[in-house]
């Protein structure tokens, strides 16, 4: 785990491992950025971190999940604002449909974990969610804490 060295407290935020069927990561890269990362975002005062994630996939991908695992918190410094880190509460995430970029999300991609290499990520993909998902590739559905993605989220 990487440990903040400013005095900044960090974002605190939730994000979303959604695989598909074929075992791809589900990578965004938000609008005047380059790194690609988890669909998700900051944790608003007195939210959940399971209700951020669900408004969240809501705005960024037109979608609402069917079902949330927990799988822990991570701290990574922060993609797109320098200087700062962030505190992830990850979800590993099922969706069903198609996902469709909203909000301020100018682009998504299904990769392999190995593709995603070739991409500009963001520290906590990089550093976290890809070696989970390598490790868990077998059984990713069934690590974590399931959370109903109803619970607070409205």
């Amino acid at each position: 785990m990487n440990h903040p060295t400013n005095s900044a407290p960090p974002l605190h935020i939730a994000a979303a491992i959604i695989v598909d069927d074929a075992g791809r990561l589900l990578l965004v890269r938000k609008r005047d950025t380059q790194a690609f990362m988890q669909a998700g975002g900051k944790i608003e005062p007195g939210e959940t971190a399971a209700a951020a994630l669900v408004r969240e996939l809501h705005e960024e991908l037109a979608q609402r999940p069917e079902r949330l695992v927990y799988v822990g918190e991570y701290q990574a410094p922060a993609a797109n604002e320098p200087g700062q880190h962030i505190r992830a509460h990850l979800f590993r995430v099922d969706i069903a449909g198609c996902v469709t970029p909203a909000a301020e999300i100018a682009e998504l991609r299904w990769v392999t974990p190995h593709q995603a290499l070739g991409l500009p990520l963001a520290p906590l993909t990089r550093n976290e969610v890809l070696p989970w998902a390598i490790a868990n590739a077998s059984r990713a559905s069934q690590t974590g804490i399931e959370i109903s993605p109803l619970s607070g989220a409205d």
